[in-house]
């Protein structure tokens, strides 16, 4: 009989959602930080720029989050390069996240009603004035609901980078059912984990839903 008790079990959980958050972490400010750029480059003047942008969301969100963690993980490999599981995670997240943020921003931007760019140019703004004081701050009130809705996917996306070999809490969880004999108990506080990650995130979305519906009828 294994000697993991209830409480080691539990204890080695929590270390390994740790590394569930920081990952979260990366993920979401690094694909926000790529996502910005991209936003500018998909809603500019520049035509060619619009369309590599384009490509590269239809690519990350129209395949599995798992294969982009495979290529990310075994295809510098290829060229041998040696990619530890954690950088290979890293990236592979934040690409997709960004995919999915630089859209979630320009559905945003295009929610801006025309005759602020109309009333803006009249006032003699150029297009970069036009996006510094008008469209971007009201773009960015709106986005925040959808935004932080969004995190939620990233948290539980980093489950799938327990397939790559990166210890967070899906792996700890794997290892430790492994060990102890007991996949019930294990994977039940690996699902209440998540749970407690994800629900006070969600809650947080659909309050500032409401709160920006509110805004928006007075």
């Amino acid at each position: 009989m294994s000697q993991i008790g209830f409480a080691d079990i539990l204890w080695n959980l929590i270390m390994a959602a740790g590394w569930t958050v920081v990952l979260s972490l990366i993920s979401f400010v690094g694909g926000g930080l790529l996502g910005i750029v991209l936003l500018f480059a998909r809603i500019g003047k520049v035509s060619w720029l619009r369309v590599v942008v384009k490509i590269y969301t239809e690519v990350f969100q129209g395949t599995p989050l798992l294969m982009q963690l495979f290529l990310a993980f075994f295809g510098l490999g290829l060229l041998g390069i040696d990619v530890p599981p954690s950088l290979a995670a890293g990236t592979a997240l934040i690409l997709w996240t960004a995919a999915f943020l630089v859209e979630i921003w320009r559905g945003c931007v295009s929610a801006i009603a025309k005759g602020q760019w109309e009333a803006s140019a009249s006032l003699g703004m150029t297009y970069v004035e036009q996006m510094r004081h008008v469209i971007l701050p009201q773009a960015f009130k709106i986005s925040i609901p959808p935004t932080v809705g969004f995190s939620v996917q990233v948290v539980k996306g980093t489950a799938l980078t327990s397939i790559i070999g990166f210890v967070e809490v899906t792996k700890a969880g794997t290892v430790l059912a492994n060990a102890t004999f007991q996949p019930f108990t294990v994977y039940g506080l690996v699902a209440l984990i998540y749970f407690i990650l994800c629900y006070p995130l969600s809650l947080s979305a659909k309050a500032l839903e409401r709160k920006m519906n509110v805004t928006h009828r007075h």
